[in-house]
């Protein structure tokens, strides 16, 4: 599996490459300084979003990082009816009364980020989100986006097959 679906499929992709990656953080890390943002907490949407957070904690010098894991995507273009929180979820009161940028690779349909919007709405000062790839069916309009697209992505993590099954089976050598 790879890349992130809702796009116009068989055409030309986008292709973000580790080197761009790199830019495209340093460029969303310079829109929200330059916004006057200072969070206090980063909540990163595992897994794509790790990568995210991690470039912005540290271009913004933020230490508290949250890995938010939420389920969604099944497969390629498969997706549960609702997205889910599990476990860890963020204490509330970790959260409480804090400025959050919430970070993720895509907003593809948004519900993801609606879902990690709502739960911080009733507990943080305030809260926004930062991007690399935002696409028009987006239900959240973020804060912080560095490119937008209706496109099939490639990400360099997840282009590639895995190495390991979870069952520890090794695919390569």
């Amino acid at each position: 599996m790879s890349g992130s679906g809702s796009g116009s499929g068989g055409g030309e992709r986008e292709k973000l490459t580790y080197e761009l990656f790199g830019r495209a953080v340093r460029e969303l890390a310079r829109a929200v300084a330059d916004d006057g943002y200072e969070p206090d907490i980063i909540l990163a949407i595992a897994r794509g979003g790790l990568f995210v957070a991690g470039g912005l904690g540290y271009a913004l010098d933020v230490k508290n990082l949250y890995p938010v894991n939420v389920e969604f995507y099944t497969g390629v273009g498969e997706t549960l009816e609702m997205p889910v929180m599990l476990p860890p979820v963020p204490n509330a009161v970790d959260l409480s009364r804090k400025k959050v940028l919430v970070a993720d690779d895509v907003a593809d349909t948004g519900r993801t980020l609606k879902l990690v919007h709502g739960f911080c709405a009733e507990h943080v000062a305030e809260v926004r989100s930062a991007v690399i790839y935002e696409k028009p069916q987006s239900l959240v309009a973020c804060e912080y986006v560095w490119k937008r697209t209706d496109r099939w992505i490639d990400f360099p993590w997840s282009v590639e097959p895995p190495v390991v099954r979870r069952q520890g089976q090794v695919l390569e050598s």
